[in-house]
């Protein structure tokens, strides 16, 4: 799960960590007003999306204006909310169609001396978390990874005994901090560490992390994401999550136990276990052919389950030919057969089905799909099917 700018500084300055004093205003009037608040000499106006880039992204209606902005006045903190508000900011992460800004954050503005870089994930070769650290804050981390592979530093650390003292000092000195910045590295970074593990995130982002002129450490951003298989520990949690920021489709699909999530292609992809999905997708590129989705109807879907992921694959306009690809382990392909044959019959299919079945009951579930009269594509293997739906969707 994602969360704005501003609701994961509000977490971040309750577990200690230095953030920029704001405030969240959704008017143009709101803005002027918090801008005021705020002291009226220096503010920074930025949208809130659940997306990165908005420095650099830019207003579609109005390309000059950008999704963050430096205002010194009242006048210009109205007129750029104005510009913002309402409209469809379109970044690197966004795609060309964008996400309309309903809500900006009101920063006061603070003496930069310094930009770094601090992120935290989950390593899997190390198999617990990773503080991240670098002296190029500001960029994309990716691109400082793949040019400047030194200037990435990495100090993993225990989720019991979270991050040691004499860590934050071996990233202090190859950060140059020094004096003052040394102690208020200590506190920042391990205020960040602990609540990284506290509330079961999967990403903590500060990009930049500034220094200021008196050598204080303050989150100047911060992208914060939460593993959603650990929020039922986190009900403080749900009420932070934006549904105007997901896709519907997604969100649909949540709600009926479906693991969902659209693509740019036109093949849609009905298949059980998360593995198989991948694999499926795989060979349909390796083919010639562009997915229209990752749909994982687990193990045990029924047949509301598969009408329901029927009817969420075809309500996307792009799909011209399906693909439902089963495994029977857990699952009979009997019982997949029939519930493939009734979300038929119900959501109405007007367009190529192929079914590739293997497992439990493989044959009969053939069978039944074979003498049920409806027009379905029957595929031997996953090569097969892969190829014959590309060719149904040309």
């Amino acid at each position: 799960m994602k969360i704005h700018e501003y609701q994961a500084k509000q977490i971040l300055s309750e577990a200690g960590v230095a953030v920029p004093r704001g405030i969240v205003a959704d008017t143009p009037t709101a803005v002027a007003n918090a801008f005021h608040e705020l002291g009226g000499k220096l503010a920074v106006i930025k949208a809130q999306i659940h997306a990165g880039g908005r420095g650099k992204g830019t207003i579609k209606e109005n390309p000059q204006q950008h999704g963050v902005q430096l205002v010194r006045t009242t006048e210009d903190a109205r007129r750029i909310a104005s510009n913002i508000l309402g409209h469809t900011l379109v970044t690197i992460q966004t795609g060309p169609e964008g996400q309309v800004v309903h809500r900006v954050l009101v920063e006061q503005g603070c003496e930069i001396a310094r930009e770094l870089y601090l992120g935290i994930v989950v390593d899997r070769a190390t198999a617990g978390p990773v503080l991240i650290a670098s002296s190029q804050g500001g960029m994309e981390i990716e691109k400082v990874a793949a040019e400047s592979p030194e200037l990435i530093f990495r100090e993993p650390f225990s989720p019991d005994a979270g991050l040691h003292s004499y860590q934050v000092r071996k990233l202090a000195q190859r950060l140059g901090l020094s004096g003052p910045s040394v102690r208020s590295a200590e506190k920042f970074m391990r205020s960040l560490c602990r609540v990284f593990v506290e509330r079961d995130c999967s990403l903590v982002e500060i990009n930049p992390l500034v220094v200021t002129s008196g050598g204080e450490l303050i989150a100047l951003d911060a992208k914060m994401n939460f593993d959603d298989n650990a929020l039922f520990r986190h009900p403080e949690l749900t009420g932070l999550r934006d549904l105007a920021e997901e896709e519907p489709a997604e969100i649909r699909a949540g709600e009926e136990g479906l693991s969902y999530v659209k693509l740019d292609g036109n093949i849609g992809c009905l298949v059980n276990g998360a593995g198989l999905a991948m694999s499926t997708m795989d060979l349909i590129k390796l083919h010639g052919g562009e997915p229209a989705n990752f749909l994982d109807v687990g193990g045990g879907a029924n047949v509301h389950q598969v009408t329901e992921a029927f009817r969420i694959l075809l309500d996307d306009r792009n799909v011209r030919a399906v693909l439902v690809n089963i495994f029977g382990g857990i699952m009979r392909c009997t019982t997949i057969a029939e519930a493939i044959l009734a979300a038929y019959k119900s959501v109405g299919l007007d367009l190529p089905l192929v079914v590739r079945l293997e497992g439990t009951e493989v044959e009969e579930g053939r069978r039944i799909l074979a003498s049920s009269g409806v027009d379905i594509i029957t595929a031997s293997d996953l090569t097969d099917a892969a190829k014959r739906v590309v060719a149904a969707a040309l």
